[in-house]
């Protein structure tokens, strides 16, 4: 945690050197539309579309595979749980004579023999 800390600070202090080093005047002209403004908050605006514009790309990708995660955790429970109702069956099998229905009616609502 503390090597994140610092590791921000240094970002920090980059950023601020940057925007010291950058206070030039530029004009952005896109279609009819300008903007005027320092180098670095144009440089920082535009740094930031870019990073809203992928978020907003993967955001898609990330919930699908969130959903088919939950689903396979799902589905990995369920087979957990029929091995271990198969497993009681076959030890119940060795150890026992022919199981009755209600027998095998119990080990299956999870009755451990």
């Amino acid at each position: 945690m503390l090597i994140l800390f610092i590791l921000g600070l240094l970002l920090g202090g980059v950023a601020v050197l940057f925007a010291l080093q950058n206070v030039a005047i530029v004009t952005v002209t896109f279609f009819n539309w300008q903007l005027e403004g320092s180098l670095a908050v144009i440089l920082l605006l535009a740094v930031s579309a870019g990073i809203v514009i992928m978020l907003l790309l993967i955001l898609p990708g990330a919930i699908d595979n969130y959903f088919s995660y939950r689903r396979l955790q799902k589905e990995n429970n369920k087979l957990a749980e029929a091995l271990r109702k198969q497993k009681e069956l076959t030890i119940f099998a060795k150890n026992n004579p022919p199981p009755t229905p209600e027998v095998i009616a119990s080990i299956e609502h999870g009755a451990i023999y």
